[in-house]
């Protein structure tokens, strides 16, 4: 089955660089997480040295079968791995995705980063793929990407309560947000704007 995304899918900006994630980003992508130890936030879904093997696996059988895109986020000044994000969900025949697994290293928390990341993401989905909507969600403890979610334009449309059970047995409520195509063009200036004061900084 041909993929909906491309498959030599890249991105580049000054500052992040996207590319295809692949079983040797293994190392990088441990260091990155280990800056702050990320996967002791029980409300991310981080790797740790256990579990990085089959996060990486599973995320390649999902791009296989069409379901999924996961890409690695490099700062590209640096060429160092600073994270990981992904388009799931995918629904071609409906115009639709969602952005998610996103994570990033301490240190790039709260920069131009996450930024600049989803405003390649989301230029894609809505000028490559001419997506009608995306949509992006967390847990709803998980405050800081609620608000970095809701700082790029996208509008709150729900909580889906004990929307699932986390690994520990407890109930996930996701706190649903999206953007849409008719919103695109207001969110890419915001997106320009922010990021330009960055470059001023």
């Amino acid at each position: 089955m041909k993929h909906w995304i491309d498959k030599i899918l890249h991105f580049k900006s000054e500052s992040v660089t996207l590319i295809p994630l692949k079983a040797e980003h293994k190392d990088g992508l441990l260091k990155a997480a280990s800056d702050g130890k990320l996967w002791e936030l029980w409300y991310t879904s981080v790797p740790d040295a256990n579990s990085i093997d089959s996060y990486i696996a599973t995320a390649l059988a999902q791009k296989e079968k069409g379901l999924e895109y996961p890409l690695t986020i490099i700062d590209t000044q640096t060429e160092t791995i600073i994270g990981c994000t992904r388009f799931y969900n995918l629904q071609p025949e409906h115009r639709r995705l969602e952005i998610g697994y996103t994570w990033y290293a301490k240190s790039y928390q709260r920069t131009a980063a996450n930024t600049q990341c989803k405003y390649l993401l989301l230029q894609y989905a809505f000028e490559g793929l001419n997506c009608i909507a995306v949509q992006i969600v967390t847990n709803w403890f998980n405050i800081k990407s609620r608000e970095a979610i809701a700082r790029l334009g996208a509008k709150q449309d729900g909580i889906l309560r004990n929307h699932r059970l986390n690994a520990d047995g407890s109930y996930r409520d996701t706190v649903v947000f999206s953007i849409t195509e008719s919103e695109w063009m207001g969110v890419k200036k915001t997106l320009n704007y922010k990021l330009n004061r960055y470059k001023n900084l």
